[in-house]
């Protein structure tokens, strides 16, 4: 997510025009509906996550049981055949009759945002456990501050993404309303939790799991369910097929080793002539230049927006010929052949494009800054050749899959993208990067820099990559189905899926849905491997997450999920005296103790009050004064930080003085 630029912005009002959903209303699918799990009847695949809804180690979805549009059209469950677990970022959902408001919620003692440390408590009323260990998941609980009172889903959130085939049981017991009178299971839940004799396996399994746990089968207990997480197999395996069989082709079957092996794939390279919508970038870099690479492309139409990949055997995609995907570099005058510039590939924003690393006027200073030498191609299925299809996607979510089916190709796209970069027979041997036959760019290693979705897409690029150990994540974060509606941006889209999809209940519902592919396209599937847990045939990877206080298009709730889950500590202090709205800001996250640092890291980066607010803790966005979202990139510390980070060899330095982090911008 970041300010779009003006094309993206016209494409987007343009396909906005066109998407008029209707606002007549007809029937979701009927909670009493063949296959529906009548403990909650709020919506047939209420609760959820759900094993309920997983057979024969699959996730089996009907699409008699998937919501509908306001037009009566259910969502098409075939583009969710074959998957073997659940999000490891799902949001756990289930509507809680009397427990609908934020009183309520407090009055119970559920764990919240404010506190995440309260998980724990002997006598938590919402709780997870991870049956494989028999201990709690660190957890929130939160109700949907975007539907109506009677409308509005119990949200439970991870607070580090649970683990990949992993079972858990969802408890939730003593459950209170406003004036504290107890809130009573549902009659179904109250048969079998109060059942003397059998209860089917499932459930026999589910008791015995949550008795471990020291929980109480007794008249307490309002509703306990179970979900498993998918496999990494689930998750990434169509991508590493992609990127394992690309790599053997160029001649590099060990990408594990972290060399640059076998030979440069096929591009081209020109000088990028700067008239047009271009002519006020005129001057801001030495050189910059534009080609393409080859790439073999695993979807139909040629990877046009809103194609699908081809499964073949075994589940993994098929090869449907090569394209040409194109790329921007930007130069600054500091690369000299005695003083080579470092290249580092760079992920653009929202529905952006490729010449954003053109145009961004924070990227000239960090490029002479760092001697970096930048280069971008599309996030293709996000991009802005995408809007047209993404607001189709939003009237209909039967399009969902065309979405991480174009963003793993994507993917690809960037890795052979930074293969030409980083080999010595690539972009470094155009005489383009030369000067009197010597090169002005370092090949081998490259490094990595995204902001925004650039932040987002790029932790699942760099838990793929075998040519960068380095990335920085700007105001990143995981799982879209949590950043969408805490975000600004979403203000534009909700404007095409909530008159699509009008049961206020059911829109969580549809985003999890949503989730359970976007995984594949995103951060959130990838996070346990970005770091310490290297994927198959992978090297390990250390990451720096730049975070902007406040910010309104991102939640930086979410990147604080994104870093305890890969592992990185955090610079302290945080943030200044009474900026956090949580009695401890970016809990279970450990302190830097001594710079440099070698690991991973997230750093809060605050604009300060008289221009940025306190974030809400409920799950919308940030309207308060101005946007931060910006403010990380274009502060002189945070750059140099960023350099000392992506320099060979680099580690974490502490370029705050000691003090929390003050994001005080000199561009833009």
């Amino acid at each position: 997510m970041s300010r779009r630029s003006p094309l993206s912005r016209g494409l987007l009002l343009a396909a906005l025009a066109l998407a008029v959903p209707s606002t007549a209303h007809a029937a979701t699918a009927p909670p009493s509906g063949p296959g529906c799990d009548r403990l909650d009847d709020a919506a047939c695949l209420l609760p959820f996550p759900n094993d309920a809804f997983r057979s024969g180690g699959k996730v089996v979805l009907r699409t008699s049981q998937m919501p509908r549009t306001a037009k009566g059209k259910a969502i098409d469950a075939s583009g969710w055949k074959g998957l073997d677990g659940f999000s490891p970022g799902s949001v756990i959902l289930t509507k809680v009759p009397g427990l609908e408001t934020d009183a309520a919620l407090k009055k119970t003692g559920a764990v919240s945002l404010s506190d995440i440390s309260t998980y724990g408590a002997k006598a938590a009323p919402v709780l997870v456990i991870d049956t494989q260990t028999g201990k709690r998941w660190p957890i929130w609980a939160e109700l949907d501050d975007n539907a109506k009172l009677g409308q509005r889903l119990l949200e439970i959130h991870p607070a580090k993404n649970f683990l990949e085939g992993h079972r858990y049981v969802v408890v939730l017991r003593s459950l209170k309303r406003a004036n504290g009178s107890a809130i009573a299971a549902g009659k179904r839940f109250a048969r079998l939790r109060d059942a003397h004799g059998s209860v089917g396996a499932r459930y026999a399994r589910i008791f015995q799991d949550i008795k471990k746990a020291g929980v109480s089968r007794s008249k307490s207990l309002f509703l306990t369910w179970d979900f498993t997480v998918a496999t990494e197999q689930g998750l990434a395996g169509r991508m590493l097929a992609m990127r394992d069989t690309t790599f053997k082709a160029l001649g590099d079957a060990n990408l594990a080793d972290g060399t640059v092996a076998g030979s440069a794939p096929a591009f081209t390279l020109q000088a990028k002539p700067l008239d047009g919508a271009f002519a006020q970038d005129a001057g801001r870099f030495a050189q910059v230049l534009e080609g393409t690479v080859s790439v073999p492309c695993y979807l139909t139409n040629g990877c046009a927006p809103g194609s699908r990949m081809t499964i073949g055997a075994g589940g993994l995609p098929k090869q449907q010929g090569t394209y040409q995907a194109r790329f921007t570099c930007v130069v600054p005058a500091t690369a000299t052949p005695d003083h080579p510039a470092r290249l580092v590939l760079y992920g653009h924003g929202l529905l952006g494009t490729e010449t954003e690393v053109l145009t961004n006027p924070d990227i000239p200073p960090m490029a002479t800054e760092g001697n970096e030498v930048l280069c971008a191609t599309p996030w293709i299925g996000m991009s802005a050749e995408d809007i047209p299809n993404a607001i189709k996607v939003l009237g209909d979510f039967s399009g969902m899959p065309t979405l991480p089916d174009r963003l793993q190709q994507g993917f690809l796209d960037a890795l052979v993208l930074g293969r030409a970069m980083a080999h010595p027979a690539g972009l470094a041997s155009s005489p383009l990067l030369e000067v009197g036959g010597r090169p002005i760019v370092q090949t081998g290693q490259i490094a990595y820099d995204g902001n925004s979705q650039g932040g987002i897409a790029g932790g699942a690029l760099t838990a793929l990559a075998p040519d960068f150990s380095h990335a920085v994540l700007g105001v990143p974060g995981i799982n879209y189905s949590v950043l969408l509606p805490r975000s600004s941006d979403f203000t534009q889209y909700s404007k095409v899926m909530y008159p699509a999809y009008t049961d206020q209940l059911e829109r969580p519902l549809v985003l999890d849905l949503a989730q359970l592919l976007w995984d594949r396209g995103e951060g959130d599937g990838y996070a346990q491997h970005m770091t310490g847990d290297p994927l198959p045939n992978t090297i390990k990877h250390t990451v720096l997450l730049d975070v902007a206080f406040g910010d309104h298009q991102v939640t930086p709730y979410q990147a604080d999920v994104e870093a305890r889950t890969i592992g990185a500590s955090i610079h302290a202090p945080v943030l200044p005296a009474g900026r956090s709205p949580q009695k401890s800001p970016a809990w279970g996250i450990p302190t830097i103790s001594a710079f440099p640092f070698g690991g991973s890291a997230i750093v809060y980066w605050d604009g300060g009050p008289a221009r940025v607010s306190v974030p809400p803790l409920a799950n919308t966005p940030n309207t308060g004064l101005d946007d931060p979202h910006e403010l990380p990139r274009r502060t002189p510390a945070a750059r140099a930080q960023k350099a000392a980070f992506l320099a060979p060899g680099g580690a974490v330095i502490d370029t705050c003085g000691g003090a929390a982090c003050l994001a005080v911008p000199d561009v833009g």
